[in-house]
């Protein structure tokens, strides 16, 4: 039977992809040490969807390792070998702001952690496909200078930008820019899963992600905002909105959809492919809207309040451009608006946030 290795497989994406995958009757092995609750908090633990999976997959092995121990990494992947067929390397620090908190914990995660994986498959399991959650902050603050135009409810680009109709594309430059301590460990990676790729030939690919959300999110403060914007406006608690006058905009790609395309990838890999992926026009909102959105599905108010400072290097306008993605695997389609998306936050997420409220 094939075999598939989800790292992260306590997160929104490990998660995701661990079941979709398990209910294609491959084997999974698993890996997450729940290192979530050591960024956010334990009402950020990822130890719930660990159990759920365990329950529901029978064909689901967990591995409580941490990536930046290449030992037990590689005697992971060598005990698999040839039969590891598909690797989803969706474990990281996922923070802008917790990596300056403390940025060798964050490269050695991001960066070393994804060097470690990367080694031990070409060593034991080349043939595998690689599929790497990287980000757009691999961007930095380069999509700031696009010529952007306030209107009502959020920032747009403007109309005769190449980029206002479908998104910003792939050729964005990298450099040049402030990147953030997490973009930096980011990009790192990316340009190591980029390498593994066309210089060793192992088929991989980088999926540059905005927002991902999703129910089985575990959202915090720091990270998840859709999931955390919902969770806050279902409990009451205060939520602050950094900058932009709550104008800044996100395209917001639900874990099902992403999973979607990286199944896609894992079945026909190349080596060293690169794709913006998210939500794109179909899938996106402002601050605003968002607010508005929550509000609305849940017939609640949400306590917030403004504040003029922006987080450093945090884009005013994303909106990805899948084209790439989508002319190399015409049968992907996204299935979740932003409609969807917020009606699946409330009514999956609903319950569980509720009861860490206590």
């Amino acid at each position: 039977m094939s075999v598939a290795l989800v790292t992260g497989s306590g997160g929104l994406i490990g998660a995701e992809a661990a079941m979709f995958l398990a209910g294609r009757g491959l084997t999974v092995y698993g890996i997450d040490n729940d290192m979530r609750s050591y960024f956010f908090g334990s009402n950020a633990s990822t130890k719930w969807r660990v159990r759920d999976l365990k329950a529901r997959c029978a064909n689901y092995r967990h591995h409580s390792i941490d990536i930046r121990d290449a030992a037990s990494l590689d005697a992971l992947v060598a005990d698999i070998g040839p039969d590891l067929t598909c690797v989803i390397h969706a474990a990281a620090q996922p923070s802008h702001d917790w990596a300056a908190r403390e940025p060798l914990t964050d490269f050695a995660i991001n960066a070393n952690g994804t060097l470690n994986l990367l080694e031990a498959v070409r060593k034991h399991a080349p043939d595998a496909s690689f599929a790497f959650l990287s980000t757009n902050k691999v961007y930095g603050d380069r999509p700031n200078s696009l010529p952007l135009v306030e209107t009502d409810t959020r920032w747009e680009v403007a109309d005769d930008h190449p980029f206002s109709d479908k998104g910003i594309d792939e050729t964005m430059s990298i450099d040049g820019c402030m990147h953030s301590v997490f973009g930096a460990s980011k990009v790192s990676a990316d340009l190591m899963v980029q390498e593994y790729g066309r210089y060793f030939g192992l088929k991989t690919a980088c999926f540059r992600g905005g927002c991902l959300t999703g129910a089985g999110h575990s959202g915090a403060e720091l990270h998840g905002f859709l999931a955390y914007l919902m969770q806050c406006t279902l409990t009451g608690k205060p939520y602050t909105v950094f900058g932009y006058k709550a104008k800044q905009v996100r395209d917001n790609i639900h874990s099902s959809d992403l999973v979607q395309a990286l199944w896609h990838f894992c079945q026909a890999p190349t080596s060293g492919g690169v794709y913006n992926i998210g939500g794109g026009r179909f899938s996106n909102c402002s601050m605003l809207e968002a607010i508005e959105l929550c509000q609305n599905q849940a017939g609640r108010e949400l306590n917030w309040t403004y504040s003029d400072e922006n987080r450093a290097g945090d884009h005013i306008w994303w909106i990805s451009d899948i084209s790439k993605f989508q002319a190399d695997y015409p049968e992907f389609e996204l299935a979740y608006d932003i409609n969807a998306v917020i009606a699946d936050l409330y009514e999956n997420g609903a319950d569980r946030w509720a009861a860490l409220a206590g």
